[in-house]
């Protein structure tokens, strides 16, 4: 009997173990799959911009004066003249741009751009939006983005890029329109974090300052924001 009782004894105890290994591993994986649910969810947030801008916002290529056509699941993104990422992507994207320049210790500029065409003139209107939305495309680095907002400006971000970076890359999509096509006018106005602002709201508004000057011009300008007061 006492024999009994002690494989009965042993029995349970074995039982008792496998049952708390089962229940510690279930914990376990759990735990495991709402980490990797909350790490998943954490990569999707902060890789946002960047995966949508690799999947490119560049229209598929039309006809002479045919509307581009927008890859399917860009289409709420994108402006439709140009394929190239809308105000709505603009305003989302800058805040987290600004805030892992933060994080990572990086100059970020914004620049926003204004072209036209017959200033010359004296009549003068917008330059043609997909030659513009072009010429940044093919100037820009795969890092930057290039964006039209709704009042037909182009705003871009300049990833790990300080003020004299910026300007040379204005310059150069300067050129690179001005070789394209002749009569055009280029302004540009552009803004720094950490020089010009702290935050995605005042460095928009510092690069607007900034465009507004550059227009006081009858000539290709651009115009760097002023840094702020201490």
């Amino acid at each position: 009997m006492a024999d009994a009782a002690s494989v009965i004894g042993r029995r349970a105890l074995t039982s008792l173990v496998a049952g708390a290994g089962g229940l510690a591993a279930g914990l376990f994986t759990l735990g495991l799959a709402a980490w990797m649910r909350r790490a998943r969810s954490g990569a999707e947030a902060m890789d946002a911009g960047a995966t949508l801008h690799e999947a490119s916002p560049t229209a598929a290529p039309t006809g002479p004066g045919e509307p581009p056509v927008i890859p399917a699941g860009l289409a709420g993104i994108t402006d439709a003249a140009t394929g190239l990422f809308n105000e709505q992507f603009f305003a989302v994207i800058l805040d987290k741009r600004v805030s892992a320049a933060r994080r990572g210790l990086r100059p970020l500029s914004v620049v926003l751009l204004e072209v036209v065409t017959g200033l010359g003139d004296g009549a003068s209107s917008p330059a043609d939006p997909k030659a513009v939305a072009g010429g940044l495309l093919e100037t820009l680095r795969d890092a930057d983005t290039a964006c039209r907002l709704d009042d037909g400006r182009f705003a871009v971000m300049l990833e790990d890029t300080p003020e004299s970076g910026a300007v040379w890359t204005v310059e150069r999509v300067r050129r690179r329109l001005a070789e394209q096509q002749t009569g055009l006018t280029t302004w540009a106005g552009v803004a720094c974090y950490p020089a010009h602002a702290f935050d995605a709201s005042h460095i928009l508004a510092q690069a607007g300052t900034a465009l507004t000057a550059a227009k006081d011009w009858h000539q290709d300008r651009i115009e760097v924001a002023a840094v702020p007061d201490d």
